[in-house]
């Protein structure tokens, strides 16, 4: 059964679901287009509601393997002149757009922007030129706050203790969660993303008010979980 772009975008849908992260480190084999599908499309036969994909690369070849996905797409850009890295220009948006995602994850946190491009200008031009649906990726409940005023429709925790203001803070965002539910409009869609690892920590992050998790490095993380799995081991033999 074919299902369209908006009901895989409806609350019932997503609500209380589980969204996976299927990324993969710089020069791992696991970022190879393929193996990213083949874990995505294990995910949603598993009973994922959708998958967050990093790079236009990767999620072509996940909406080619999986028509029906829900794909969150983002793009992953380093710059000099900024520390925002996640989908940070509006070129960065198209590509993520034209690729086939469903969603379109961006940095929304205060932080200035590589080339002078305003948070903004860019939600408008995607919700205005694209028609897109947003993912705010924030790190307090103030940038959540007024990411949604400027017009996104999700808004996760994403940066809570990545960004230089949170640094000092650890995932999962789990102290965000009443007051953003409290304060967001009703219809906005609240994602706790960063640091769940494990089917409690989800469970107490949907009862924390979050409508849906993302959970990647716990499940998908292949290359960190089995280096940390031997450092660990390792400082038990000294």
């Amino acid at each position: 059964m074919v299902v369209s772009s908006e009901n895989r975008l409806s609350r019932d849908h997503l609500q209380g679901g589980l969204i996976i992260s299927v990324q993969a480190p710089e020069g791992s084999p696991m970022r190879h287009p393929d193996v990213i599908a083949a874990m995505a499309e294990a995910s949603l036969r598993n009973g994922a509601v959708g998958v967050r994909l990093e790079s236009p690369e990767h999620i072509g070849a996940v909406r080619e393997r999986c028509p029906d996905a829900l794909i969150v797409g983002l793009w992953k850009r380093s710059f000099p002149d900024s520390s925002v890295y996640i989908t940070p220009r509006w070129e960065d948006i198209r590509a993520v757009w034209a690729a086939g995602a469903d969603v379109i994850a961006l940095d929304a946190t205060a932080r200035k922007r590589p080339s002078g491009q305003e948070l903004e200008m860019l939600i408008e031009q995607a919700r205005t030129e694209l028609g897109a649906t947003l993912m705010a990726d924030v790190d307090s409940v103030e940038n959540g706050l007024r990411a949604a005023a400027l017009g996104c429709d999700w808004v996760g925790t994403t940066l809570f203790g990545y960004t230089e203001d949170t640094a000092q803070l650890s995932p999962p965002a789990m102290n965000l969660l009443h007051p953003l539910r409290e304060q967001l409009p009703s219809s906005t869609l609240l994602v706790c993303e960063g640091g769940i690892a494990s089917a409690v920590i989800a469970a107490d992050a949907i009862d924390g008010g979050a409508d849906a998790v993302v959970v990647g490095t716990a499940i998908t993380g292949v290359d960190l979980q089995v280096a940390a799995y031997c450092r660990h081991l390792k400082r038990q033999t000294v």
